[in-house]
């Protein structure tokens, strides 16, 4: 005999609610992690270094490039295991190669415009590959990062090569620097497995789609940095499930609206080369310290982080340059949850 429950679905707003509750918990929960402290320690090392070596040659203005290099030594796994350099060693490929499209984009004067298309691409090939490979951290974050802001800051030819060697020469550093803690600390090898979603493709063009909506929204406002939009587009995809794709999207607007205060702080001291330095190195192991127990509260420190690079690299007026990372992360945010839910909706039918 047929329960007469399962004869009718579950009405949609019971099912709303649902996803709406499981989103709340994810919201404020804390995630179990391992090594952190090992991920806060070389990656603050590596930011002094390499934004050191920046500061002492008078171009930190190229520190937001020397950032995307160092983010290859983020990858595959938190605990220095046997192999992981190969793994660091791609992604600093790819990220230098998107930096280098990026600021291929940046020579053109129609750059706004043309970013558009490249990050949506950048996005759609990164989320393909990030669910094929088993990336970790998962997602096109990174990628997006790279490719969007290197195309906002006009460049000749010339300055294509450098902003490639730049992130080149610091995702090897950083990625040595893994290499020395494996040879000094290391701890036992246990492969990690993890198993591919499915929907990879779907999953890809629902990124890039995000991307280049936002792209287009943040580009036709004329507000003044329309990657800032086109990467929150993407935080909410770094996760599969409706619920914890909400949460991303929340963790990524509030987080930012709370880091504004700090960076608003921090770029008003006006500090110098050598105290955005050290700032930054504070800011990022403060990130790696807690960004995979909660997003959200790792966003307080990312905010602040991203706006000094950006400051340093560009200087613009203090009070736009917080309005403009509050309206585009909304924008991008909103985009990419209006997403989420059109293809749930679609899926349900």
């Amino acid at each position: 005999m047929t329960d007469a429950h399962d004869q009718h679905p579950e009405p949609r707003r019971h099912r709303v609610g649902a996803v709406l509750g499981d989103a709340g918990r994810e919201l404020v929960r804390f995630h179990p992690s391992v090594g952190d402290w090992r991920v806060a320690t070389r990656a603050g090392l590596a930011t002094l270094l390499v934004l050191g070596g920046l500061v002492l040659a008078g171009r930190l203005d190229l520190g937001l490039y020397a950032s995307f290099g160092i983010f290859a030594s983020l990858y595959g796994g938190r605990l220095p295991t046997p192999g992981r350099w190969r793994i660091q060693v791609r992604h600093g490929l790819l990220l230098t190669a998107v930096i280098a499209l990026g600021a291929a984009v940046a020579t053109s004067d129609a750059r706004a415009w043309l970013a558009i298309p490249v990050v949506a691409a950048v996005a759609a090939v990164a989320s393909w590959l990030s669910d094929r490979q088993g990336w970790s951290p998962p997602g096109a974050l990174f990628p997006v990062f790279a490719a969007g802001a290197s195309a906002t800051i006009p460049v000749d030819w010339a300055g294509v090569g450098i902003a490639a060697l730049v992130a080149a020469g610091a995702a090897t550093l950083s990625i040595l620097l893994g290499a020395l803690e494996q040879a000094l600390l290391p701890v036992p090898h246990a492969p990690r497995t993890r198993p591919r979603p499915d929907g990879i493709g779907r999953h890809a063009i629902l990124t890039a789609a995000s991307v280049l909506v936002a792209g287009l929204i943040a580009t036709g406002a004329q507000i003044g940095h329309p990657y800032w939009a086109m990467l929150a587009a993407v935080v909410p995809f770094a996760g599969r499930g409706a619920a914890v794709q909400l949460a991303r999207g929340a963790h990524r607007l509030l987080g930012t609206c709370l880091g504004i205060a700090l960076a608003a702080l921090l770029l008003l001291l006006e500090l110098p080369p050598i105290g955005v330095v050290l700032a930054v190195v504070v800011l990022q192991a403060a990130v790696e310290l807690v960004v995979v127990r909660n997003y959200g509260l790792a966003l307080v420190a990312i905010t602040p982080l991203a706006l000094v690079l950006v400051h340093a690299s560009r200087p613009e007026p203090v009070g736009e340059l917080l309005l403009e990372r509050v309206l585009e992360t909304a924008i991008g945010v909103g985009v990419a949850l209006a997403a989420v839910a059109l293809d749930r909706a679609i899926r349900r039918r």
